[in-house]
């Protein structure tokens, strides 16, 4: 189960946005991946402020999208053992808090990868999971 794949909500974001080269690049790797993917409740409930917020999609598309990701990929509610790992890696790690959140559910739900456009690429963390931006793979 170690090659299981953490997807933060810039991932579906962009597969969504007008952004060509990101839109077709976050589409690729979520179809590539599929079966692999957990996204948690906090990655959901960002995408939504977000395409709300910016609007980059209407309210009922939003809504469309976020339950098709919720039903395609593996979906992980944020836990007490999330937030205070969350906690401890912000400490160490200096990160922000809700970046810590994300890390500490892609370790809590076993993914080896965290594909995310907002930390640093091929960093490793607790020598189990390792940020990958896809944008900057070439």
């Amino acid at each position: 189960m170690k090659d299981e794949i953490f997807i933060d909500s810039n991932i579906l974001i962009y597969s969504v946005s007008q952004n060509l080269s990101k839109c077709q690049t976050s589409r690729e790797l979520l179809l590539k991946h599929v079966d692999r993917i957990t996204v948690s409740s906090q990655v959901i409930n960002e995408f939504i402020n977000v395409c709300i917020k910016k609007s980059i999609l209407d309210l009922s598309g939003t809504f469309e999208k976020s339950n098709e990701f919720m039903e395609i990929f593996r979906f992980a509610v944020i836990t007490k053992s999330d937030i205070r790992l969350a906690m401890d890696i912000k400490k160490r790690y200096r990160f922000s808090y809700w970046d810590s959140l994300i890390i500490a559910s892609a370790l809590e739900n076993n993914c080896s990868i965290l594909y995310s456009e907002d930390m640093q690429h091929s960093q490793v963390i607790e020598d189990d999971l390792k940020i990958i931006n896809p944008f900057e793979m070439g």
